[in-house]
C-alpha cells in the first residue's frame, strides 16, 4: 500500500528537484519517491552486509584469506 507524505524543502531543493525529474520525464513528485526508496533499499543492503561481516567476517577470513593490501598503503 503507498502511503503519502508532505515534507517541506527550500525553494532552490525544489529548483534542483524539477531540473532532475523533468530531465527524466517525470513529475518532480514521482521522482522524488523514486530517490527516497533507493536511498532506502541502499541503506537496508549496507546494513545487511555490515551484519554479514559481523557474523560471517572471521570464518570467511578462515576459508578464503584476508585481501592483499594496497600498493600505496590505502
Amino acid at each position: 500500500m503507498a502511503r503519502e507524505i508532505r515534507i517541506e524543502i527550500s525553494e532552490e531543493a525544489y529548483e534542483a528537484l524539477q531540473k532532475a525529474a523533468a530531465a527524466r520525464h517525470l513529475a518532480a513528485e514521482d521522482y522524488a519517491g523514486d530517490v527516497l526508496h533507493a536511498d532506502l533499499t541502499r541503506t537496508r543492503f549496507i546494513e545487511g552486509a555490515r551484519s554479514f561481516v559481523h557474523q560471517h567476517g572471521d570464518a570467511f577470513a578462515a576459508r578464503y584469506g584476508r585481501p592483499a593490501a594496497h600498493p600505496t598503503g590505502t
